[in-house]
């Protein structure tokens, strides 16, 4: 069996994604398509606009065979973080023999890859001479990249796309990258118009009508404002600031560089005005929203880290009926325990458990902002 694993957060899912599926099937190289996909919080440090098993359901109806949980720790980290621990996941079931993913340039990610993990000395002094400038380390990092190699990273998909083919060099070298040019939109464009809309944009306009216009039926269907979840989840981090010191803070992925501090002394501003006033360009929205939501669900670097180096499960969410033997099958062969039941939680050890507690946790506090539960669900087959 062939797979091609699609690394995603589905928030929500949309006409874009389909795309990226649709994609894929049409090579008709690949058995099957798994994603590994972002539960109840996503890598812009955001609380996802419906739960997990709702959005892997909607990415089974609109094409993927299986749908498994990227485990919060990793889901809500830097780049760098939730790309490896993302890619480390899908390539530990052997049958998964490509990566697809959205980018806004086709590029030769592997090339590109190969030439940021050798970071010679003159790429690191231009990293070390525009932080000095001011510029963050994501920033500088992308601009230096794009002198030495030519290569323009300097966009969120393509960011991604040259952290995903580092993570498979690292632990798979031979797994091919499938990159599909992002149609329409860019990712951070919330403007609405064609027929293919950001996330970003779906978020900001839910409340409107013509917003099915960029979504499958069943996802609008499902779709819903709530600006109550949001009012609980503003009350949530910024309870979880207030009873956070700034030396516990500056332990969360990008907590430091001042950054700890800063917001602490704007912990009783409204959420977005924290968010506004502590941006800047060595502290971007992003950055800053991770390390509260990092916060909130208390999760540090340096626990994180250890989960990367040694820890991993599959939890999956959701699977095409037709195809639930094959895939959990395929998934059964990865070196990491598949958790479907009770007692496959009970069976979790060491850190393998302490990576589901965190994000089990993490659950918790999606549920408590949400205003209900939905633990009833342990893997929906459409």
């Amino acid at each position: 069996m062939k797979i091609c694993a699609i690394i995603c957060e589905f928030n929500p899912f949309h006409n874009g994604h389909a795309y990226l599926i649709e994609q894929v099937r049409a090579t008709g190289r690949f058995d099957g398509i798994l994603c590994v996909m972002s539960g109840h919080f996503t890598q812009r440090g955001d609380r996802a606009v419906l739960d997990k098993f709702t959005r892997a359901r909607h990415a089974v109806l609109g094409g993927a065979d299986c749908v498994v949980e990227l485990p919060a720790p990793f889901a809500t980290s830097p780049a760098p973080v939730f790309a490896e621990g993302a890619i480390k996941l899908a390539l530990s079931v052997p049958e998964v023999c490509a990566v697809a993913f959205g980018c806004e340039d086709m590029l030769d990610f592997k090339a590109v890859a190969g030439a940021a993990l050798e970071e010679n000395g003159q790429f690191r002094q231009e990293i070390a001479r525009r932080l000095a400038d001011g510029e963050s380390y994501a920033q500088s990092y992308s601009l230096a990249l794009q002198k030495i190699c030519g290569a323009n990273v300097n966009s969120p998909n393509n960011i991604l796309a040259l952290e995903y083919a580092k993570a498979v060099l690292k632990y798979r070298p031979e797994v091919e990258l499938f990159p599909v040019k992002r149609a329409g939109a860019g990712y951070n464009d919330r403007a609405l118009g064609g027929t293919y809309a950001s996330a970003s944009a779906i978020r900001e306009h839910m409340g409107e009508a013509h917003i099915a216009d960029y979504v499958p039926p069943f996802v609008a269907a499902e779709l819903r404002e709530d600006e109550a979840a949001d009012t609980r989840w503003e009350a949530i981090v910024k309870y979880a600031l207030a009873q956070t010191s700034a030396e516990q803070l500056a332990q969360v992925y990008g907590g430091g560089e001042g950054l700890a501090n800063k917001l602490k002394s704007l912990q009783r501003l409204k959420l977005c005005d924290i968010i506004a006033q502590a941006t800047s360009r060595r502290y971007p929205s992003s950055r800053i929203r991770r390390a509260l939501t990092q916060n909130a669900l208390k999760l540090t670097a340096e626990h994180i880290q250890k989960f990367l180096e040694g820890a991993g499960y599959i939890k999956p969410l959701a699977v095409k009926a037709d195809k639930a033997d094959e895939m959990l099958k395929a998934l059964s062969a990865s070196p990491y325990p598949v958790v479907i039941t009770g007692s496959d939680v009970e069976r979790l050890d060491g850190l393998n458990a302490q990576l589901y507690e965190a994000s089990r946790f993490a659950d918790d506090v999606w549920c408590a902002a949400a205003g209900r539960d939905v633990y009833d669900c342990t893997i929906v087959k459409c």
